[in-house]
């Protein structure tokens, strides 16, 4: 799991997720004919269940942790996980009164950062896009995490633990894309402003700033 991290006084305080239910959400085979990129999106926030719902679609565990055989997750990095344990892929979230790091075991959001960092989450040179949408994702890559796989696992070698963080951030977007379809919303994978989060955000070294992904009703 990621570390901790830091502690904030009662104004900025974590967020308890109900636990994901998946109540009313259009059948898989829907979900795949209805899945597209949509740029519109309403102010309205997430209501906290949705909110719960999506983050566990994109890497939630989906089954406990047992004897001999770690926590799996929701997202295909899981498979390694089984064998690997790797999990590199965190999941931030931006909001308007801050930015929270998903904490999957724990069904919660832990609060990273007090202010609104969503106009960092698209790049720069994008069109304005998505700009009224309460809920932004940032997706990182922990490179050690990577390095500590083991057999035919990625070990030192940049560029297959490249590979290997690429194609894992894809799995949890294109989970995404899927849950919110199911469930009626809109969604877009896109660029982000990669030096202007690493300054912002307190990564330690051997974390890579990916991609972002906006999510939310329909505009």
């Amino acid at each position: 799991m990621a570390n901790s991290p830091p502690e904030f006084g009662n104004n900025f305080a974590a967020i308890d997720l109900p636990p994901p239910r998946f109540n009313d959400l259009a059948p898989l085979r829907d979900a795949f004919r209805l899945r597209r990129t949509e740029r519109r999106f309403a102010p309205r926030m997430l209501p906290p269940q949705t909110l719960s719902d999506l983050l566990w679609a994109a890497c939630g565990v989906n089954h406990p942790e047992t004897v001999g055989r770690p926590a799996g997750y929701d997202a295909p990095i899981v498979a390694d996980a089984t064998a690997s344990h790797a999990q590199e892929i965190d999941v931030y979230v931006a909001m308007e009164q801050g930015l929270y790091l998903y904490d999957c075991a724990r069904d919660r959001l832990a609060p990273v950062l007090i202010g609104d960092l969503r106009p960092l989450v698209a790049a720069v040179h994008l069109p304005r896009h998505g700009d009224l949408a309460p809920v932004r994702l940032i997706y990182v890559a922990d490179v050690d995490r990577l390095e500590q796989m083991n057999g035919d696992r990625p070990g030192p070698d940049p560029e297959m633990q490249k590979a290997y963080y690429l194609v894992d951030c894809g799995i949890v977007a294109a989970n995404v894309y899927l849950f919110a379809a199911a469930a009626g919303l809109s969604a877009w994978f896109h660029d982000c402003d990669r030096s202007g989060l690493a300054k912002r955000l307190p990564l330690r070294a051997g974390r890579r700033v990916l991609f972002g992904q906006t999510v939310g009703f329909p505009g």
